[in-house]
């Protein structure tokens, strides 16, 4: 008797909470827009359940549709209001003539109390409509299986007693995107889901042996010290005279020999001076530790004795001088200076003559007609002085001493015009004491040492704009091919960018074709198929519009925040098919720390108001306050 009143009591709970909850039927099914009529006496704002207050239904809000035993989930995205002209006797006030349609898309479904995405059936006409519980509600919020594997990342706007948590797995083993306009929240989004992993994760053995995050900062917001975590290696890498820090990034020896790397740091152009360079770094006669000094020195004699030999009025004897000016500065400094580059550029110029007419070269002190030119000038001459430099043997000078040599040798025989591959030579000693300044190359012994931490931030912000675009391609393409070569598919490599429009952008006209054409392959090449080596990319960017369509639409995660240029939302828009079409006309007004999240994380997208960070544990990134800065 006890168990039937109980039974009896709980239906009679449940029919009260469905006449409560209910609020129409479907009037109409167009695809997945679905229009419910509402009754008229849900024409409220709130209604009131077991002593608590309940949102009805609204744009913005989610509804059940139940047909039998499935339950489909949308969510409001229209409203429309007609008034009814035929007179009624049960009109007792005006708010009953009006009838109130929603536009709903729907979107999911319950599978007992769990929340699945996708449709598997239609509604049907005249099915019921229900507001969410609040069961419902968290269960349709709860994105993942195991509490323990979440990162917290902030509260649903609309709702802030509303936690909202991500899958660490579907979050990290995805690329992901932040957008948002200066001042919208993008970094503290940014430096909030990669701190909260640390928080969780920063302690795990594993966690530190098989996973690497690398930090690209164009403005140098996550060197501090508590951003993200304090432990952590950090490249403050600068090309000005007084740098901060010595401590240089290595590089390994194939990627400062790429010749694509080479061509847009030395602004090659395409026709003559590229191929020239591809010629000049495929030699490998100066790759023998061993014989690397005779071999220079021989290179020397061989460009000395042709130019002799040649008698080549157009170059004359400047073209020894200039030999040995883009020599200088590649030998090593010796105490005994007496046979220095300078002594022998101080001989070349007194003495070294060449006849108008014949174009013989002779050694005198004056211009005579009555020269000697039968006298070897080479041997007699400079081949002592010659044979006692030493040249520096690291494989930035060696890169360099190719290049001069290789000039030279090809301009002496003919096979290449001075006027063509002279400004590259300039540019590549201008260029190379920049690139000096901020790499180093990696020696096989530094190949061994184990890094302090598996978090890098490399600080770009006292880098000067031409090493800020080939420097985060040269360590993005490396540590990328060394991932693919890494045998250990569990360990996974996390490169973030921000301000990624710097070098990702698609619409750049600074720069050649073939350089725009292999920077944005690199990148494409990583979003596209990193994921099968376990490489993962982070983006954030205040200007969406220049990045390439190909790399926002192979995003899997989305955090984006206000946008106001309508370039930058319709880029979204295009790309993006994760969120509804209200939520893309919200873009413009979300307020600062505010943004949607959209992807493989979440089942749905929502808007969500990210944790602000403890000052100390924030990017560098804040307004700055001119009333507290002016003492008003």
């Amino acid at each position: 008797m006890k168990h039937s009143t109980i039974k009896e009591s709980d239906l009679s709970a449940e029919l009260t909470k469905e006449s409560i909850f209910i609020i129409g039927r479907v009037l109409s099914v167009e695809g997945r827009i679905v229009k419910i009529r509402v009754n008229k006496d849900k024409n409220h704002s709130h209604i009131v359940y077991r002593g608590d207050v309940v949102k009805n239904v609204s744009v913005g809000s989610y509804i059940k549709i139940v047909k039998g035993f499935i339950e489909i989930i949308g969510k409001v995205e229209g409203e429309f209001v007609t008034e009814e002209k035929v007179f009624n006797k049960e009109y007792n006030k005006e708010s009953t003539k009006i009838n109130r349609t929603l536009q709903v898309s729907l979107f999911g479904h319950f599978e007992g109390t769990v929340f699945k995405q996708g449709i598997k059936e239609m509604p049907l006409l005249d099915n019921e409509c229900y507001l969410l519980d609040k069961q419902e509600f968290n269960a349709l919020h709860q994105f993942f299986r195991d509490e323990k594997k979440t990162i917290s990342i902030g509260h649903l706007t609309e709702e802030p007693g509303q936690v909202i948590k991500l899958q660490i797995n579907n979050l990290f083993a995805s690329h992901i995107g932040i957008f948002g306009n200066t001042g919208s929240g993008k970094s503290n989004t940014l430096a909030k889901i990669y701190s909260e992993l640390f928080k969780r994760c920063g302690d795990e053995k594993k966690f530190r042996e098989k996973s690497k995050f690398v930090i690209i900062d164009f403005n140098g917001e996550y060197s501090t010290p508590g951003v993200i975590t304090s432990n952590k290696d950090i490249y403050q890498l600068s090309t000005q005279r007084q740098a901060r820090s010595n401590k240089k990034f290595k590089i390994s020896k194939e990627s400062v020999k790429r010749l694509e790397i080479l061509s847009v740091l030395l602004d090659a152009t395409e026709k003559t001076q590229a191929p020239f360079l591809s010629r000049a770094v495929g030699n490998t006669f100066l790759d023998d530790e061993s014989t690397f000094n005779a071999h220079v020195i021989s290179n020397i004699e061989n460009i000395c004795r042709a130019v002799i030999k040649e008698g080549d009025k157009t170059l004359g004897v400047g073209i020894f001088l200039e030999l040995f000016r883009d020599l200088e500065s590649l030998v090593e400094p010796s105490l005994d200076r007496s046979n220095s580059v300078e002594i022998i550029k101080n001989l070349i110029e007194t003495n070294l003559r060449q006849h108008s007419t014949s174009g013989d070269f002779y050694w005198g002190a004056h211009i005579s007609p009555n020269y000697d030119s039968t006298t070897p000038i080479y041997d007699n001459r400079l081949k002592v002085s010659i044979d006692s430099l030493r040249f520096k043997n690291d494989e930035f000078n060696k890169l360099k001493l190719k290049i001069v040599l290789n000039y030279h040798y090809e301009v002496v025989r003919g096979f290449s015009h001075q006027e063509h591959i002279r400004p590259l030579i300039g540019r590549m000693f201008k260029k190379f004491s920049m690139l000096e300044k901020i790499v180093e190359i990696e020696s096989d012994a530094d190949i061994a040492v184990t890094p302090v931490s598996n978090m890098t931030v490399i600080s770009l912000k006292d880098v000067n704009i031409e090493m800020k675009k080939v420097i985060p391609l040269i360590i993005c393409k490396q540590l990328y091919d060394e991932k693919k070569e890494d045998e250990d598919r569990g360990k996974s490599l996390h490169i973030i960018i921000d301000e990624a429009h710097n070098i990702l952008s698609a619409m750049s006209q600074r720069e050649n074709e073939t350089w725009k054409d292999y920077r944005l392959e690199t990148f494409e090449e990583i979003i596209k198929e990193g994921r099968k080596f376990g490489t993962f990319l982070t983006i954030a960017s205040q200007r969406p519009y220049d990045i390439s369509t190909t790399i926002i639409s192979q995003l899997h995660n989305y955090f984006i925040h206000r946008l106001i240029n309508n370039n930058d939302i319709d880029a979204i828009e295009k790309t993006v098919a994760y969120l509804d079409k209200l939520s893309f006309q919200s873009i413009p007004i979300l307020s600062v720390g505010s943004c949607f999240v959209a992807g493989l994380a979440s089942d749905i997208p929502v808007k969500v108001d990210i944790d602000l960070l403890e000052q100390a544990n924030r990017p560098q990134s804040e307004t700055i306050d001119l009333q507290n800065s002016w003492g008003l």
